[in-house]
């Protein structure tokens, strides 16, 4: 899915390349959710990017599991620093979690997490290295995992390198994000409020 199918909140937003390339060489995520007093709370996770989605693993037990299937409304936060030769700045998505507890989503998912960025094996591995992946794999497979997938509904990014170009003064109009409410109304407002010009 493209981010123009989805809600963007951003000044200064990821192109979709970039976007892509942060999220499919994260390491990790943080995964937010409302506990059911309505405090929000987040976890890091291992975490893996495909067609269009965030996803995650955990026990079925856990917590956030009984949150989810109360309210799917969750969001994810990638940091840049996370994904090493990847864009500078963070992704933030808010969507809705679904639980997967299928053999046919295991059998891609658990494969992807231990030759991913999370285990820093990728592409072409050493025979040691496949040994390590495949352990993992194993470790993985365990009968109260279960993987969550999030579904992206809003973006809130931050491309690092756009706002020091335009710090400088060298960012093109066309490459901002729409200018948001609280940069047009509530900013002036409160420096005003503070006698600030």
């Amino acid at each position: 899915m493209s981010s123009e199918e989805h809600e963007v909140v951003s000044i200064y937003p990821f192109n979709e390349a970039s976007r892509e390339d942060l999220l499919n060489k994260a390491r990790e995520c943080t995964f937010n959710w409302s506990t059911k007093d309505g405090w929000p709370v987040g976890v890091i996770h291992a975490f893996v990017w495909r067609n269009g989605s965030g996803w995650i693993t955990c026990g079925v037990h856990r917590h956030r599991v009984a949150a989810i299937k109360r309210d799917p409304r969750c969001s994810v936060v990638v940091s840049g620093v996370s994904a090493p030769n990847g864009p500078n700045g963070a992704i933030t998505f808010k969507g809705r979690a679904v639980i997967h507890d299928d053999e046919e989503t295991k059998e891609w998912f658990y494969p992807a997490l231990a030759r991913g960025p999370y285990t820093g094996m990728e592409g072409d591995l050493t025979a040691e290295q496949e040994a390590q992946a495949k352990a993992f794999e194993e470790r993985l497979d365990s009968p109260l995992r279960i993987i969550i997938e999030i579904i992206p509904e809003k973006w809130i990014m931050l491309d690092s390198d756009k706002m020091a170009k335009d710090t400088a003064g060298q960012l093109a109009e066309e490459e901002r994000g729409p200018k948001l409410e609280a940069d047009s109304k509530r900013m002036p407002a409160e420096l005003d409020k503070r006698g600030i010009s």
